[in-house]
């Protein structure tokens, strides 16, 4: 949760991010790292390749873990099965709470969630969507809970980060349309809502949405245990449908550049000294990504 400073800061700095001059400034320093960049990008599959122009095309793509086979898979998803168990229902008992996430010494415990994220095909694949070496902020394990609470990342918004913001979902337990599916509506959508509401970042209500793009072109990512979402979530509306059927537990890892747009919005899963353990466990390209802010 941010302080009021750091609100008072996010607030300024976003300001001056709104002076014309600035914006253009930062609009082809940005398109000039791009074109540089190309040459250095990741060389993908055919299958990885399709799954990032489709990414681009559609702003979301489903897959699954037996899909993508990664080798580090079934360690990853064993010890994240384990974790559910330890989840509480509740934390701080408030009305309004709607999700507990695991603490960092839960995550420390079990590295392989964080370590998953750094695989170097999801890497790979998340360099060339972005366009720019990756940034990773890490392993977010949560359980929303099913109530009827509808605030924060309930309602619809764009993440705001950067230009280009990924998130690998990764479903943990068999969600339906009422178990609380990551929703989004198409790239071809979104431009337009987001031109006639004047977008600027807030959340908005499931009514003032619906006065433009109404709710049979909403999308639900609905699938069994396993099931991945890659979801490019700086470019989409998108929420966490609330969960009225059971409760939904997933684990969510974080990518950006390492020159984001909005680098005052942007934080670790993970605190600086368990980061610093983690390490230990890391390469150098690894390490890079993870410590962005130090190569930025």
């Amino acid at each position: 949760m941010y302080t009021l400073v750091q609100k008072a800061s996010n607030k300024i700095f976003g300001n001056f991010d709104q002076i014309p001059f600035l914006q253009n400034q930062a609009k082809l320093a940005y398109q000039a790292a791009l074109k540089k960049h190309v040459v250095n990008l990741p060389v993908l599959s055919t299958t990885d390749e399709s799954l990032v122009e489709a990414i681009k095309r559609e702003g979301v793509v489903i897959t699954s873990l037996e899909s993508l086979g990664i080798t580090s898979t079934p360690r990853f998803f064993q010890v994240a099965k384990n974790l559910m168990q330890e989840i509480p229902k509740s934390i701080s008992g408030q009305k309004n709470e709607f999700v507990v996430h695991a603490t960092s010494q839960q995550m420390m415990e079990y590295p392989e969630i964080f370590l998953w994220g750094l695989e170097q095909r999801l890497l790979n694949i998340v360099e060339n969507y972005i366009g720019l070496p990756v940034g990773y902020h890490g392993a977010y394990f949560r359980r929303d809970i099913a109530n009827e609470v509808a605030i924060k990342s309930r309602l619809w918004h764009m993440d705001k980060e950067d230009r280009k913001v990924l998130k690998i979902i990764v479903y943990l337990n068999n969600v339906s349309d009422d178990g609380g599916p990551f929703q989004y509506i198409p790239q071809s959508f979104t431009s337009k809502a987001a031109s006639f509401l004047r977008y600027n970042y807030e959340y908005i209500q499931d009514k003032t949405m619906q006065r433009v793009i109404p709710p049979s072109d909403w999308k639900s990512c609905t699938g069994l245990s396993g099931t991945v979402v890659f979801a490019a979530t700086s470019s989409i509306f998108h929420r966490g449908k609330i969960p009225l059927a059971s409760d939904r537990f997933a684990v969510f890892f974080d990518y950006t550049s390492r020159q984001p747009q909005h680098p005052f919005y942007c934080k670790s899963s993970l605190p600086q000294q368990d980061l610093l353990l983690m390490a230990k466990k890391l390469s150098k390209a690894q390490k890079n990504c993870v410590f962005w802010q130090q190569h930025s």
